[in-house]
This record gives structure tokens, sequence and C-alpha cells, in this order.
């Protein structure tokens, strides 16, 4: 057994108040544990996820073309360029950061998987905006990917990251509660609180159906994740402020494992049911069908 694995969020919590030390550090040590790699080489690792983030924000907003099904592309260079007029400057840049990305996505561009290709968008965003606003450096960006990439894998472990076995819930839901509790970290919370952040943010996920039309993932996903990059930011508000989830994150993951379990598979990334058989999701479906073929 390593010195510092964790099985569960509350193990993960316990292991730091044990070390004095924040979550990330019990990540990245637990990671130097399991790969037998310095911490300078995780460091250099997760530093080249960063960049990748970066790069994939580009090539989002600069290539306003469509994707080879015509479903999504230019979007986010829209949202940009009308500026936040209902949001503040951080969910603004955070939603139309998380649209670029996973428009980027759609036109087989090169992006980091964070847990899903399907929500690459809204983890990077979500954090990239808020150091945007709060001036942090990429290096001050690091601990917080470390405390998200810990907590995606107690998700996982738990419960699930795909679509395919939890729904959307699973996908969206878990990467916007891992943004919420990177944001948490870098606007300086405590390890309590960067706890309660994933908590708030992913029991109001809970339930989400995956219904990609045409199984793509383009409709609804791309927008999906410009909104779940904004509720990733308020629930790290929240718990910056203090308030916490009434039901435990621990708990919130077995109800999100529960919920999974008991969704039907038509709203399990089959693309038989919910948007994808809307009128227009089936037309859109045969049309892209006949031009296959």
């Amino acid at each position: 057994m390593y010195q510092y694995e964790y099985k569960t969020l509350s193990d993960l919590a316990e292991l730091a108040e044990r070390y004095g030390v924040g979550l990330s550090e019990v990540v990245l040590r637990h990671e130097t544990e399991t790969t037998e790699r310095t911490k300078a080489d995780v460091h250099e690792l997760m530093a080249a996820r960063l960049a990748v983030f970066r790069e994939s924000i580009r090539s989002g907003l600069a290539d306003t073309e469509k994707s080879v099904s015509g479903l999504v592309g230019g979007d986010a260079a829209k949202l940009e360029a009308a500026g936040a007029r209902l949001l503040g400057p951080l969910p603004h840049k955070a939603a139309t950061y998380a649209i670029a990305i996973n428009e980027a996505n759609a036109k087989m561009f090169k992006i980091v998987a964070c847990p899903t290709a399907g929500s690459c968008g809204i983890l990077p965003a979500a954090l990239i905006a808020a150091a945007e606003i709060l001036g942090k450096s990429d290096e001050e960006c690091l601990r917080p990917l470390f405390t998200a990439a810990g907590i995606g894998a107690v998700v996982a472990r738990n419960a699930s990251v795909a679509g395919a076995v939890g729904g959307c819930q699973a996908e969206c839901g878990s990467a916007a509660a891992m943004a919420a509790a990177a944001v948490a970290e870098l606007a300086g919370s405590t390890n309590e609180q960067i706890l309660h952040a994933f908590a708030l943010c992913m029991k109001n996920t809970l339930g989400l159906a995956c219904d990609p039309v045409a199984g793509l993932v383009e409709v609804p996903c791309v927008k999906r994740n410009g909104v779940y990059a904004v509720m990733a930011v308020t629930a790290a508000e929240m718990a910056l402020a203090g308030i916490k989830s009434v039901i435990p994150p621990d708990e919130v993951i077995e109800a999100m494992d529960r919920i999974g379990r008991n969704m039907p598979v038509a709203l399990k990334e089959t693309a038989e049911g919910g948007l994808a058989k809307t009128r227009t999701g089936m037309e859109i479906t045969k049309r892209l069908t006949e031009n296959a073929i």
C-alpha cells in the first residue's frame, strides 16, 4: 500500500490534515509514488497539459469555420466579440473559452480530455479564465490541476466519468465539479472549502442526460461546456464565501453513481433519447447519415 493512497475524498482530506499540506500536495506525492517519477517530472507533465489548454483556446477562437458536420463552429468567437453584457468578466471568459475548446475538439484539434473529450472545455476554461482575472501565473495553476486530477480519480473510482455509463452528469458534471475545486484552490480556499466547491457543483448536475444529436459530441455538448464552466465558477464563489454542501462530497458521488445506474440507456450516450430524438435532432441525424452513404 502506498503512503499517500486515497480512495475517497475523505481519505484525501485526512491525508492532507495528517501531513499538514494541501490536497494538491497529497495528489502530487501519490503520483510520484505510483509512477516512480520525480516531482519535477510530474510537474513538467502537468505543465505540458496546461500548455495544451491554452493552445486549444487559441485554436477554437481563431478557427471560425464549421465542423465537418456543420453543427458547430464560430460561436466562441461570437461570444468573445460580443463582450460581457450580462455576465461579469470571469464567467464570460469561462464560457467563451469552454466553447472555444469544445469547438476545437469537434474539429479534431488538440485537446486534453479532462476527464473526457466531450467535457474537455470546462476545467481548462474555468481555471484559465480565473487565472487571468486574478493575475495568477501558469505555475500557480499547476497545483489546482493536481487537486482536480485527484478528485476526478476518486469520482472515476467510486462512480464514473463516462457518459455511456452514467449520463452527462458523469462527464460535464464531473468536469464542472473538478473545475469548481480547481478555481476555489486557485483563489485561496482551504482544503475543506475546495471539497465543498466540488460538492456544491456536482450535486447540481445530478441526473444530466447524455443525448448527443447524431451521436456526435457537438450538440448539445459544445454549449453545455460553456454553461457548466460558469456553474463551476459559481460553486467556487459560494465555497469561498463559506457556504457548505449539506450533503458531504463523498455522499454526492455515491448519489451520482446510483442515479447513473438507474438512468435509462436511452439517456446514456446512445443518441436514442432526449435532444437526439427531437424532430430537429432526428432530421439532422438523417441528413448526416444520408450524406455519409
